[in-house]
């Protein structure tokens, strides 16, 4: 016979604490391997319809209908990457009016200090050599750990399509595997649980798209307004680099200000190009955001921000880009597990209008 044992609500948050506390661990030690399997997961879920179609209804093979997938899905990333490559060989071709635009750039820079800060060109020049050397001797101790860093990055793009691929193939399995952890009568709240979880990863990576979309357009729209050239290349680059959280903006700024310096050196157009920045970031941060991407997870902003830092700081950008449909898929099974409710409410961004503590008065009879 089974006994039920009730815990008092302190051994129960020790457990649950410490089980975070082990999930976290075992992630940091052997982010390099999960990580892959993580993104895999994403984007085979994301690829799940696709495979439906040419799996049941055109009748497809399996094995066929998992690689005509992943070649979809690679072939649109290798078009992307074929088109910024080409337009990147244009400004490649204006190297030379960018050194001398550049000259030119911090020349002025130089003089504006000069006249503000009453620093000599002298001095200015002096203390940047010194930064450099600095720079130079930490570049060169940091190059064996770049090269590593690329070599992880090219076996990712080698194993990441692999993982993809095997998760369409043995989807059924492994929801059979889950099955079987259950009990029977659990086989339904399984079931809601994996149909909402696809849910929310679709929607979550289709808004990413639908936002990287929309933060290109206004981006290019911006550019070419204000006169920059290769406007459609830059507009691109700051949609993709959005997608990481914090740097990526910052990132595709310092990209397109080098760019814009094929025209001209004008300061007045670098101005225009933060500017153009700043009021799609405002757009983005504001409107996109809160009406795309967190009305579709459902996750308030507060966890969302602790959950990429925290990301970001276990594995790198990846871990960022990790954060969100992670927290999403908690929050499903938390708010369907009764013990774990609460916390699925505390991840969520429900707003209550009004919220008042009753306290009822007990009358002791002697």
């Amino acid at each position: 016979m089974n006994h039920s044992v009730k815990l008092p609500f302190y051994a129960k948050l020790a457990f649950i604490l410490v089980s975070f506390i082990s999930f976290a661990f075992i992630f940091c030690i052997g982010k390099d391997i999960i990580t892959p399997v993580l993104l895999a997961f994403l984007f085979a879920v994301l690829l799940v319809p696709i495979f439906t179609l040419l799996h049941s209804r055109l009748k497809f093979p399996r094995h066929l209908a998992a690689a005509a997938c992943i070649l979809i899905f690679a072939l649109s990333i290798v078009g992307i990457l074929v088109f910024i490559s080409y337009q990147i060989s244009d400004i490649a071709n204006d190297f030379d009016a960018i050194k001398k635009n550049a000259n030119t750039f911090i020349t002025d820079i130089h003089k504006f200090v000069k006249d503000n800060f009453h620093v000599s060109i002298g001095e200015q020049k002096k203390y940047l050599d010194n930064v450099t050397k600095d720079s130079v001797q930490n570049g060169k101790s940091s190059i064996g750990s770049a090269i590593v860093s690329i070599t992880d990055l090219l076996l990712d793009c080698t194993i990441i399509p692999i993982y993809t691929f095997l998760f369409l193939l043995y989807n059924d399995h492994f929801i059979l595997f889950l099955a079987k952890l259950v009990p029977k009568e659990d086989h339904v709240i399984l079931k809601d649980i994996l149909s909402q979880i696809k849910v929310s990863i679709n929607n979550y990576i289709v808004s990413l798209i639908f936002e990287m979309i929309v933060v290109s357009i206004l981006t290019s729209l911006g550019l070419w307004i204000i006169g920059v050239k290769y406007f459609i290349l830059l507009g691109l680059i700051t949609g993709i680099l959005n997608l990481i959280p914090y740097i990526g903006i910052l990132i595709a700024g310092i990209i397109t200000v080098v760019a814009s310096l094929t025209g001209t050196p004008d300061n007045s157009l670098i101005l225009g190009i933060l500017i153009v920045n700043i009021v799609v970031q405002l757009i983005d941060n504001n409107i996109l955001v809160p009406l795309i991407i967190n009305s579709k997870v459902e996750i308030n902003a507060f966890v969302s921000i602790m959950g990429i830092i925290i990301g970001g700081a276990a594995a790198g950008i990846s871990g960022m880009f990790l954060a969100i449909p992670l927290l999403a898929i908690l929050k499903i099974i938390f708010e369907r597990i009764e013990s774990l409710e609460p916390w699925g409410y505390l991840m969520g961004n429900h707003m209550p209008k009004k919220f008042s503590w009753r306290i009822r008065k007990l009358k002791v009879e002697n």
